[in-house]
């Protein structure tokens, strides 16, 4: 799966801070809005093609949040490990948030998404909600479009009409036979000149589940 790092400077209005992530490997990460009670973990992009937790798809979301009083982990994944070092990630991301908020969701961008969703599908700790945007059906042995069958928490799955980049189709034919909610949006891959509208379609979903 391909991505490209439409970053931007951490230098925003909302408060943050920077923290580190428990477990084996070194994964870091930056907490916007850290005094509220939910939070949402965000997920980057493929690390080996950019994706950092400065990707403007994390971003753009997290301060739409943080507006509306929601808190946000973003976090950088450890050494690329095939995808699989990274859903470990994933999941100490999501523990990590669940030690120190009432209610958590899990949101991410392409790899991301993917890795979000695998993630609600079978972590032992308890995700609010789930929303994946321009999600890829595979990553490696991580199967999204089975997780799809096991996440019992309201999911969302944006994805852009004429993405030819991420597998989206499985996972959206799935997503619809198992009651998930679908947001198909007139944009690529990488929602070009979009990305604030769909923050704030992604936020609002947040804000109704937390």
């Amino acid at each position: 799966m391909t991505d490209h790092n439409g970053s931007e400077s951490e230098d925003t209005p909302t408060e943050s801070e920077p923290v580190l992530i428990g477990g084996a490997r070194d994964v870091r990460g930056t907490v916007t809005a850290p005094e509220e009670t939910a939070c949402v973990v965000a997920c980057p992009p493929h690390p080996q093609m950019g994706g950092t937790r400065t990707d403007q798809r994390l971003t753009a979301v997290t301060d739409a949040l943080a507006a509306t009083g929601v808190a946000a982990l973003r976090f950088d994944y450890g050494e690329w490990d095939e995808g699989r070092g990274e859903h470990t990630d994933t999941l100490n991301a999501i523990a990590w948030a669940n030690e120190r908020y009432e209610r958590v969701g899990v949101y991410g961008f392409s790899f991301g998404g993917t890795l979000a969703l695998v993630a609600a599908g079978h972590s032992d700790t308890d995700v609010a909600c789930v929303c994946a945007l321009a999600p890829g059906a595979r990553i490696g042995e991580l199967d999204a479009v089975n997780a799809l069958q096991t996440i019992d928490c309201p999911t969302q799955i944006v994805y852009g009409e004429r993405d030819t980049t991420a597998d989206w189709e499985p996972l959206v034919d799935r997503a619809i036979e198992t009651d998930h909610t679908v947001l198909e949006v007139s944009a690529d891959h990488f929602f070009v000149g979009q990305t604030e509208r769909v923050a704030e379609q992604v936020s609002t979903f947040f804000q109704n589940e937390l």
